[in-house]
């Protein structure tokens, strides 16, 4: 029998797994998925969890099944959404799937298209995934999980021996790597505050996932700092408020109003922009589709054909702004022409000429668009602050709450259905850039702009809280609960104040005896938590390092080759081992995706799962066991 061990049973895991039982891999055939946490879910969307923690997707745009848009090698095996799932099983369509927990099970009969599902739900929803895929393994295939750590691996003559942490020693032909986010061991900053915090007597949560962070340390109105305004932060504010007690309402004249416990700290949130992320759009297009008319594939194949690599910042950061104008105006023009004094295609021969000038666009759009509100500028979006310099902080913390709620009119009001072509926009340039080979890029490129820069600015713009959730930090900031710090803050630490934070654009600071940065840790390999990550960094694999003139380091990443066979030391790619996730050289595409988008993520793993298949047969076909 050949063994296929992975290491992970995660949805990225197990979503490989489908892609290789869609093949009908070679038989007899053992597949096993090691993993402390139960498969499916894992530990990120396990069902152990505060039912407060959410997911920033709609039901009706998530799905870990292939269909008929994507563009893969492996057969198509198409199944529900999480909101067609959650309708057959309010109609007794999928009788294996039980629903023990009375909140859990009046979510379910309540779910819409458009609601926001808990963690817990989609573990549910995962968890089906999971044994759905055991159930139709072909004859000869059995699919099994062990829980379990995995501390070690060594070469064997056939292939590898894995020790688990409980003693048990499972063989392998072909070993995966699957292993989804993990944490980190501390870094820079991070220390530096620890080792302080320790020494004053101060309290300091570094980076982590926020199902696993302790917020149990602070008391009771207790002034806390809060670095951060991402979903991370969101998710630490729903714990330190709702989570103790705390209760949004409906108010009088419309929004929310917060009911405090008395239970909270007071919260203080700020971050390098000073703003939250931009919320989950709601509003439907009215007007054209989007399509791809300044980074279009031609556009991708002149990057190509020029000598030398590619830089995103020089070479493709200004496509994807040009696209983004493209975007919002081709919505405006076409959706809502009563709000504009020409046509599209007038327009659009304005676009081709000003677009890459900032200065003569907005003079073109201030002469046919009336409304500041229905204008787009990409700076703008990114920094909504600006430059501003605010009197105190009242005042800033004013122009934040003043941009939260003009965020939530533009993002959710269907007026303003510009914003869902932004964002259909930016998930089409996101695909164009896969388009890239990634030894393409330049260093500065896979280091720093497209992990760090063109992440953030995407997941700002498409990757936001859902709505009520902005509604809901409104509602504290009402109740006092949550002050506003502004942006470019800092944070240092004072013998007498504890934690000290100010932002350079007002007077004035704020001290506390908690901080917490609200943020996910690096991905960097060889620093993981995770025993076996860290071995693959330092001992099968390596971590990518990049060197040109515009920047020499390491990536933090596994190298990895375009079907995830892991690179060994000696530069070779390994026949048998391999990895997939966002600790790896790979693009990240995360884990389950939209539907009909022909997604990178469903993309890549059934391109993996092809290269891990055809490692399989040669192994069968050599009689290795």
């Amino acid at each position: 029998m050949t063994e296929l061990v992975i290491v992970g049973a995660g949805p990225r895991a197990v979503m490989l797994v489908e892609r290789l039982l869609a093949r009908r891999a070679t038989a007899p055939l053992r597949i096993t998925l090691v993993d402390p946490f139960p498969p499916g879910a894992g530990r990120i969307w396990r069902r152990e969890q505060s039912p407060l923690l959410k997911l920033n997707s709609m039901a009706r745009d998530v799905t870990v099944f292939t269909d008929e848009s994507c563009t893969i090698a492996g057969p198509i095996r198409s199944g529900p959404s999480l909101i067609e799932w959650a309708e057959r099983v309010r109609a007794g369509a999928l009788p294996d799937v039980s629903i023990d927990a009375p909140e859990l099970d009046a979510e379910l009969r309540s779910l819409r298209p458009d609601s926001f599902p808990t963690r817990r739900l989609q573990s549910a929803y995962l968890d089906w995934f999971w044994r759905r895929t055991v159930a139709i393994a072909p004859p000869g295939v059995e699919v099994r999980w062990h829980e379990g750590t995995v501390q070690w691996v060594d070469d064997t003559t056939d292939g590898y021996e894995i020790a688990l942490a409980d003693g048990i020693r499972l063989l392998a032909d072909v070993l995966v790597y699957a292993m989804g986010h993990n944490a980190r061991e501390p870094e820079g900053e991070a220390i530096a505050l620890r080792e302080a915090a320790a020494g004053a007597g101060l309290t300091y949560v570094p980076p982590a996932f926020t199902a696993d962070a302790d917020l149990g340390v602070f008391d009771p109105g207790q002034d806390v700092i809060v670095r951060g305004m991402g979903l991370a932060a969101v998710d630490t504010v729903v714990l330190l408020t709702a989570g103790r007690g705390g209760r949004f309402v409906d108010a009088a004249g419309g929004g929310l109003r917060y009911e405090p416990s008395g239970r909270e700290p007071r919260l203080h949130l700020g971050s390098r922009r000073g703003v939250p992320y931009r919320s989950k759009v709601s509003s439907q297009l009215q007007g054209d589709p989007p399509v791809r008319e300044v980074l279009t594939p031609a556009a991708v194949a002149d990057l190509l054909a020029r000598p030398g690599t590619i830089d995103f910042l020089d070479d493709v950061w200004p496509l994807i702004a040009r696209e983004l104008v493209w975007g919002h105006y081709r919505e405006l023009f076409t959706g809502h022409p009563e709000r504009v004094t020409t046509t599209w295609e007038a327009f659009r021969d304005t676009l081709r000429e000003v677009d890459a000038d900032t200065s003569a666009l907005r003079r073109a759009v201030a002469a046919v668009v009336p409304d500041p509100l229905d204008r787009f500028d990409v700076r703008t979006l990114d920094v909504p602050l600006g430059e501003e310099i605010f009197a105190d902080a009242a005042d800033v913390h004013e122009r934040v709450r003043r941009h939260i709620v003009d965020d939530l009119h533009l993002r959710t009001s269907q007026e303003r259905s510009t914003a869902q072509a932004l964002f259909l926009t930016i998930l089409s340039s996101f695909l164009g850039l896969s388009d890239i080979p990634t030894e393409r890029w330049s260093a500065r490129s896979r280091a720093v702009d497209l992990p760090v820069t063109w992440h953030a600015f995407f997941s700002y713009v498409a990757s936001g809280p859902p709505a009520h959730r902005l509604e809901e930090f409104l509602a504290l900031a009402e109740a006092g609960v949550v002050r506003f710090l502004g942006p470019d803050i800092a944070v240092r630490v004072d013998a007498d104040r504890g934690f000290v934070a100010s932002s350079p654009r007002t007077d004035g600071d704020v001290s506390a005896r908690g901080l917490i940065d609200a943020w996910l840790p690096a991905a960097t390999a060889s620093a993981s938590e995770n025993p076996a990550l860290r071995e693959l960094a330092n001992r099968h694999g390596r971590e990518v390092h990049v060197s040109d003139a515009s920047f020499t380091g390491s990536l933090g990443r596994i190298d990895v080759d375009a079907d995830g066979r892991v690179i060994a030391r000696d530069g070779q790619p390994r026949a048998g081992m391999f990895a997939i996730g966002p600790f790896t050289s790979s693009m990240e595409a995360g884990a389950f995706t939209r539907p009909r988008s022909d997604s990178l993520s469903l993309r890549q793993t059934d391109r993996i799962a092809g290269a891990v298949a055809a490692a399989l047969s040669t192994r069968a076909t050599a009689g290795v066991r």
